[in-house]
């Protein structure tokens, strides 16, 4: 299973010949400067919630693409809105078959509102599962309600935001990893704003001392997981 990285949250996964985009925000971050939006393939979108920083490039890829964008129902009358047809709403604790496997969508405690201002419904998080098993935690505090999340069967990898002051941290997204008993982590959500600026020797130090690997691919680059 291939990764590639495009900045901030915003990474795809190739799960049988598709291309999975998760919370595309590309075009305003200085750190992805390298990365055309618009040459970014998609078939399948989904978004964790609605803040600027995870929906930026929602509608032009959605559009370009023909994508079926994955997302809350209040996200899913937005992109009615917006002239977006191709989208799926869902809701924690649903799941959903579609060609590449199976989708869970699960609890994220964080807050969302969409870029004018309205209610983007509950954030989420969504279990992958595939040729592999993955889960992306979207923008998260660390909560008790990972430990359901494996439950339905062993985790390949997780993805996780480590950037501290508005989601986990590092420290926590380990205690996490834990919970859910998945030992190989991709970090997201750091460094792309002073807010979330990390010491990334650190965090893969503290991840390296608990037993983990942390993975944090360059912006651009693609690894395999």
């Amino acid at each position: 299973m291939k990764l590639t990285y495009f900045g901030h949250s915003c990474f795809s996964v190739e799960v049988k010949g598709k291309h999975l985009l998760f919370d595309p925000f590309i075009t305003p971050n200085e750190l992805a400067k390298g990365i055309d939006a618009d040459s970014v393939q998609a078939d399948y979108i989904f978004v964790s919630h609605g803040h600027a920083d995870h929906v930026a490039d929602l509608v032009s890829i959605a559009k370009r693409t023909g994508a079926l964008v994955i997302c809350a129902w209040e996200i899913y009358v937005w992109l009615q809105g917006q002239g977006v047809e191709n989208v799926h709403p869902m809701n924690t604790g649903g799941k959903k078959e579609f060609d590449f496997g199976w989708v869970k969508c699960v609890v994220a405690q964080h807050s969302s509102s969409l870029p004018d201002g309205s209610y983007a419904g509950n954030p989420m998080g969504f279990v992958i599962r595939a040729d592999k098993s993955f889960y992306y935690s979207g923008d998260t505090a660390l909560s008790m309600e990972m430990q359901l999340v494996s439950q339905g069967g062993a985790l390949d990898f997780a993805v996780m935001p480590i950037g501290d002051n508005f989601t986990m941290g590092y420290d926590d997204a380990a205690r996490a990893a834990h919970m859910i008993n998945c030992h190989t982590v991709v970090g997201v959500h750091y460094n792309t704003f002073p807010y979330i600026v990390i010491d990334t020797v650190k965090a893969k130090d503290h991840f390296s001392k608990n037993g983990l690997n942390l993975l944090l691919p360059a912006v651009g680059e693609t690894i395999n997981i």
